[in-house]
C-alpha cells in the first residue's frame, strides 16, 4: 500500500521542521476531512434571535460514537494506510531501588512470542530518543537502576490481535518477566527545580516595596546533597543575598512575636492523584519505509509541540524519515496528554512495525502505572496576625512538590504553586519556598490546578483556623485581609483588572447556607442523632493562562455569508471549538460556520520563533523583535483555563479586521448608494440585531449581503492574525488598507475579496492567497513582567453544607453553592458544565481520591477504579448543588479562564465544613472515614 501524495492534498500543507517535513491534518479539519470525506464538527445550532447555542458544535459526533478520538481510530479508518493493524505493549519495571538486567519471556509458549522486541539497544544503534524535554533513556538499559516505578524496558509488536492479547494475558501483572539484579537503592538526584518569593512591603499596600521579586530580581538556589542552599544573607549583597537578610527578618518576627500578635503554624499535605482522562494514553502510527514517511494519530492537548518535538527526534535518528504526518485528534485530558510521552512511544513503535500500522493503547490498568500524575505536596505553613485588628501580617511557607522520576513541567508547576498561595489576601511580608522533588514516583505533570490547587488549599485552611482562633466570623476575617485592586501580590506585581473577590466574599456572607449555619446545625443534629451538621466556605483567585500564551487565528468570510474559523486551540472536552465559535458573533453578528481546531500550520502568517519567553533578557527580546516575523512563543497548549479569553483574544481581533476593513466599508457603501449622509454612519453605534448589521435610521444588511459587497469591492474579507501574551498582549503597529491601525497582535495577514484590483492580488502571495503585512513597530510584553508570575485572576467563593456519620466516618455532602466571576460568558451552559464538573473533582480530591507514591501504588501496575475512588453521582451533590455569576463589569468585559479555579474552593469548604460538623481540624487530603473514625472514638 503506497503512502499518500502531498499534491492531492490542497489543505494539507506542510512545515520543514529540523529537516523532516511535518504535515498535519488534526481531527475534525478541512484537511482531515479530505481525507476521510467526512466532517466531524457540525454547524452551531444558533438562533439569531435568542443568541444562544443549542449544543456544542462537537457534541453530535460524540454522542452518535463517530470515531472522533484518537483511542477508536484503526488502521482501516485512516485512507491510504494498510488495512492490517498491529499491536504493541511497554513493559515496565514495578521495582526502582535495583538493577534492571533484562527480560524473561519464557511465559509466551508456542506462537505467542512477539514479531518485534525493541529495546534500548536498538534505540542506541538508531539514535532514538525522547526529545531533551523528557529527559533519558526512554527504553532503560540493562544494568541501569530504574529512574522510576513504571520505567518502560522493551515494546513488543505483535503483527496480529490475537497473538497480542493472549501474549498480553500471560505478561501482565508477571513479576518473573522483568528481571533484576543487585539492589542498589532509589537513584538520588537533585531537585527538578526550586524558587523563593520573598518580599516586604511599604507603609501601606500600595507603597512601594522595599523588596520584592518583581522589584529586585528572583532568588535562585545552589544544591548540596540533593537539597536547595540559598545565599548567605547580607544588607548590601546581591539580590539573593538581599533577599535572604528580609527571610532571616521574618523569621525572626515569626519567632518572637509581640502579645499582641497570634502566630500559627501547621504542616499540610496532599495526595498524589490520577487525573483520571476519560481517554487512557494512545497513539497509532505507520512507518512506510519506501516512501521514508511516518504517520502518527495522537491524542495530546499541546499538537504543537508534538509535531516539533516527534520531527526533531526523526531529525537525529539515522533511520531517514524524511516526512512526517501527524493527526491530533479531539481527547480528554485534564492536563494528562499536556507534555505525555505516549506519542513519542507511538512514534517508536510505527518505526519499527516493519511497514504494518501499529498501535499502542494504555489499559486502564496501564494508564494508571504510566499515566502522568498529579503531585504530591507537603507544605509548612506559618501566619501572623494582630489579634485587635485581625490584620494579617505575615507569611512563611515551605513547600515540596514531588515530581517523580522525570522533570516534566515540575519545576514551573511548583512555581506556580508557590506565586498562588498567597491567594485572596494581602500579607505586608511574606517568604514564600518552594521545590519539585525528584523521586522514584510516577511521573507527574500539568495536573488541573497546575500546583496553585495545592498551596490555595493550605492556604484557605489556615485563614479559617486563625478566624476561629480569633473568635471571629471566618468570612468576615477574609474580608478585613482581602486583596484589593492597586494592591501588591507575594511577588510585589499589582494583580491586572478589577480585583473582585471582595465581591464573592460579601455574596457568600449573606447566602442563607452562611447565615443559617447555626440554627441549622442545632435542629439537624437534633433530628438526626449520630450524624454532625456542618457549612463551610472557601474562596481563592487562581491565575489563568501560562505568562507566555500564544495562539493563531484565521476568520474568513465567504461571499454567502459563510463564516470559517481556524484555530490552533485543541479542543479536549471543555467546549473550546464551540466558545471559539461563539466568540465570532461580536464583531460578524453569528458564530462561525466551520471551525478547525488543533491547526499547526499557519503558511500564510509564517511567524518564527526562538529563545525561551520565560527566561529570555529584555536586550535579546528587543534584538530579536526587530524581526517583523519573529514573536516570543508561537502556539500554547490548551491548558490553564487558557481558551476563554487567550485564544477568544486573537479570534475576535481577526473578527475585527475583517469587519472594520471589510463588511462595515461595505455597509457605508451600500447605505450611501441609499442616499445615507455620512455622518449618520458611525462605527460605534453599529450593532448586530438578529443576524443584520444595524445602524440607527438605516435598513438592517444581513451579513450574506455585506460579504457579498465586500467581496465584489475587493475588500479584506479574511484576516489571520498571531498574538503573545506575558501577562500583557503584544502590540504592533500595521498598515491596513493604506492606513495604519495600532492591534493587539504581533502578526497579521488579510485577505481580499474577488473583486480586489491587480495590485492586491498580487500582494496576495501566500499559499493561501493572503498579504502578509509585516509590522512597523511591535511592542512586546517586558521580560520583567515574567516575575510577576500572575497576572490575571478570576475569583470564586463555595459554600459546602455536610453531614458526618460518627459511626461510619462517612461524610455526605448535601449541597454547596459556588459564586464565580469570570467577565462576559461566551457560552453560558458550558460556564455552568465546569462549574459542575470542576466541583465533583474537587469533592473526590477533598474525600476519596489518593495513590501511594511508591512501591504500594500505581508503580506496579496492579491499581484500577477498583481501588482509585471516583466520586459517584451520589456523593457531588448532583441535584442540589446551586451556582451564580457576578455579573460582568460591562458588556466589553472580556471571558476569564475558569475551569480549574472552580475545582479549588470546594475542597477547603468541606475540610472546614467537617470542622464545623465536628470540632476537629484535618490538614491532610483526602479526609477519610478511618482518620474521622479516629477522631471521634
Amino acid at each position: 500500500m503506497s503512502g499518500p501524495h502531498v499534491s492531492r492534498r490542497e489543505l494539507l500543507r506542510g512545515a520543514l521542521i529540523g529537516g523532516v517535513a511535518v504535515y498535519l491534518a488534526p481531527m475534525g479539519s478541512r484537511a482531515y476531512a479530505s481525507l476521510f470525506e467526512d466532517r466531524l464538527l457540525t454547524p452551531p445550532a444558533w438562533s439569531d434571535r435568542t443568541a444562544v447555542l443549542k449544543y456544542r458544535v462537537d457534541g453530535v459526533s460524540k454522542v452518535v460514537g463517530e470515531k472522533v478520538f484518537a483511542r477508536d481510530v484503526r488502521a482501516r479508518d485512516m485512507p491510504h494506510w494498510p488495512q492490517q493493524q498491529a499491536h504493541a505493549l511497554v513493559l515496565r519495571v514495578t521495582k526502582a531501588d535495583r538493577l534492571y538486567v533484562g527480560l524473561d519471556l519464557s511465559v509466551l509458549s508456542g506462537d505467542l512470542g512477539p514479531d518485534r522486541i525493541v529495546t534500548a539497544i536498538d534505540l542506541a544503534r538508531d539514535g532514538v530518543a525522547f526529545p531533551d524535554f523528557y529527559g533519558e533513556d526512554m527504553l532503560l538499559p540493562q544494568g541501569k537502576t530504574p529512574a522510576y516505578l513504571g520505567h518502560a524496558v522493551a515494546i513488543l509488536i505483535y503483527h496480529d490481535f490475537p497473538g497480542f492479547r493472549f501474549a498480553k494475558d500471560k505478561l501482565q501483572f508477571n513479576d518473573t518477566v522483568v528481571r533484576y539484579g543487585a539492589v542498589t537503592g532509589p537513584l538520588e538526584r537533585d531537585p527538578w527545580g526550586s524558587s523563593r518569593f520573598v518580599r516586604v512591603g511599604g507603609a501601606t499596600p500600595y507603597d512601594e516595596d522595599v523588596f520584592s521579586c518583581m522589584k529586585q530580581g528572583p532568588l535562585t538556589p545552589t544544591y548540596h546533597e540533593h537539597a536547595p542552599v540559598w545565599p548567605q544573607p547580607a544588607r548590601d549583597g546581591d539580590v539573593g543575598a538581599q533577599g535572604m537578610y528580609h527571610v532571616a527578618a521574618i523569621d525572626s518576627a515569626l519567632a518572637h512575636p509581640p502579645a499582641s500578635h497570634l502566630v500559627l503554624t501547621h504542616d499540610y499535605a496532599t495526595q498524589s492523584g490520577d487525573t483520571a482522562a476519560l481517554e487512557p494514553d494512545n497513539a497509532n502510527g505507520w512507518c512506510d519505509p519506501v516512501k521514508k514517511e511516518l504517520h502518527l494519530v495522537v491524542a495530546s492537548q499541546s499538537p504543537q509541540e508534538v509535531a516539533e518535538a516527534a520531527a526533531a527526534m526523526l531529525t537525529r535518528s539515522r533511520i531517514g524519515i524524511e516526512r512526517l504526518f501527524l493527526h491530533p485528534c479531539f481527547t480528554v485530558g485534564y492536563g494528562s496528554k499536556d507534555h505525555c510521552s505516549m506519542p513519542y512511544y507511538g512514534l517508536v513503535a510505527a518505526l519499527y512495525g516493519d511497514g504494518r500500522p501499529v498501535r499502542i493503547a494504555n489499559d486502564r490498568f496501564e494508564q494508571f502505572q504510566t499515566g502522568l500524575k498529579r503531585h504530591q505536596f507537603s507544605m509548612r505553613y506559618t501566619m501572623m496576625v494582630e489579634r485587635e485588628t485581625g490584620q494579617l501580617q505575615a507569611f512563611r511557607a515551605d513547600i515540596a512538590a514531588n515530581g517523580g522520576g522525570r522533570a516534566n513541567c515540575s519545576a514551573a508547576l511548583t512555581m506556580a504553586g508557590a506565586t498562588a498561595a498567597q491567594s485572596v489576601y494581602y500579607f505586608p511580608k511574606s517568604d514564600v519556598a518552594a521545590t519539585a522533588l525528584s523521586s522514584r514516583a510516577i511521573d507527574c505533570g500539568s495536573a488541573r490546578g497546575y500546583g496553585a490547587l495545592e498551596t490555595l488549599i493550605a492556604t484557605e485552611l489556615m485563614i479559617d483556623e486563625i478566624a476561629g482562633e480569633l473568635g471571629l466570623d471566618s468570612i468576615e476575617f477574609r474580608l478585613r485581609n482581602v486583596l484589593k485592586t492597586g494592591m501588591k501580590n507575594g511577588q510585589g506585581a499589582i494583580p491586572l483588572g478589577l480585583q473582585r473577590a471582595d465581591e464573592v466574599l460579601q455574596k457568600a456572607r449573606s447566602h442563607p447556607l452562611w447565615t443559617g449555619r447555626v440554627a441549622q446545625k442545632q435542629a439537624y443534629d437534633a433530628a438526626h442523632p449520630g450524624k454532625y451538621y456542618g457549612v463551610g466556605f472557601g474562596c481563592i483567585q487562581r491565575r489563568f493562562g501560562t505568562g507566555a500564551e500564544a495562539s493563531f487565528a484565521r476568520v474568513e468570510v465567504a461571499s454567502d455569508g459563510r463564516i470559517s474559523l481556524w484555530h490552533t486551540g485543541t479542543e479536549i472536552g471543555t467546549g473550546m471549538s464551540s466558545g471559539q465559535a461563539v466568540a465570532c458573533v461580536r464583531w460578524l453578528g453569528r458564530p462561525a460556520d466551520t471551525l478547525d481546531t488543533g491547526v499547526t500550520d499557519w503558511p500564510d502568517l509564517p511567524m518564527v520563533t526562538s529563545g525561551d519567553p520565560h527566561a529570555m533578557s529584555q536586550e535579546e527580546q528587543d534584538r530579536l523583535a526587530l524581526d517583523p516575523r519573529w514573536t516570543p512563543a508561537t502556539a500554547s497548549a490548551s491548558s490553564a483555563s487558557n481558551s476563554s479569553y487567550y485564544f477568544s483574544h486573537t479570534t475576535r481581533e481577526a473578527t475585527r479586521v475583517v469587519f472594520q476593513h471589510g463588511l462595515w466599508p461595505a455597509a457605508g457603501a451600500i447605505w450611501a448608494a441609499a442616499g445615507a449622509p455620512s455622518e449618520a454612519l458611525r462605527q460605534e453605534s453599529a450593532r448586530w440585531v438578529d443576524g443584520s448589521l444595524t445602524v440607527e435610521g438605516q435598513p438592517p444588511l444581513p451579513l450574506a449581503k455585506l460579504a457579498a459587497e465586500a467581496h465584489a469591492r475587493g475588500l479584506i474579507v479574511g484576516a489571520m492574525v498571531h498574538g503573545f501574551n506575558r501577562w500583557q498582549w503584544a502590540e504592533a503597529d500595521f498598515v491596513v488598507g493604506g492606513v495604519s491601525q495600532h492591534l493587539p497582535v504581533d502578526g497579521l495577514s488579510v485577505r481580499y475579496g474577488d473583486g480586489a484590483g491587480a495590485e492586491k492580488q498580487a500582494a496576495a502571495a501566500t499559499p493561501g492567497r493572503y498579504h502578509v503585512l509585516d509590522r512597523q513597530a511591535v511592542l512586546m510584553p517586558p521580560t520583567r513582567n515574567n516575575a510577576a508570575a500572575v497576572g490575571y485572576n478570576a475569583a470564586v467563593g463555595t459554600l459546602a453544607e455536610l453531614a458526618v456519620d460518627a459511626a461510619s466516618g462517612t461524610v455526605t455532602v448535601l449541597t454547596h453553592h459556588t459564586i464565580l466571576e469570570c467577565g462576559n460568558m461566551l457560552v453560558p451552559d458550558l460556564v455552568s458544565s465546569q462549574v459542575q464538573g470542576a466541583t465533583a473533582s474537587g469533592i473526590g480530591l477533598a474525600l476519596h481520591e489518593g495513590l501511594p507514591l511508591y512501591e504500594d501504588g500505581p508503580g506496579d501496575g496492579t491499581w484500577n477504579f477498583n481501588r482509585y475512588h471516583l466520586p459517584r453521582g451520589s456523593e457531588v451533590a448532583v441535584w442540589t448543588q446551586t451556582a451564580e455569576v457576578l455579573p460582568p463589569l460591562s458588556e466589553n468585559e472580556p471571558p476569564k479562564g475558569m475551569a480549574e479555579v472552580t475545582m479549588i474552593a470546594i475542597i477547603p469548604a468541606i475540610v472546614n465544613g467537617i470542622a464545623h460538623a465536628i470540632g476537629h481540624r484535618f490538614r491532610t487530603l483526602p479526609v477519610t472515614p478511618e482518620q474521622i473514625q479516629g477522631v471521634l472514638s
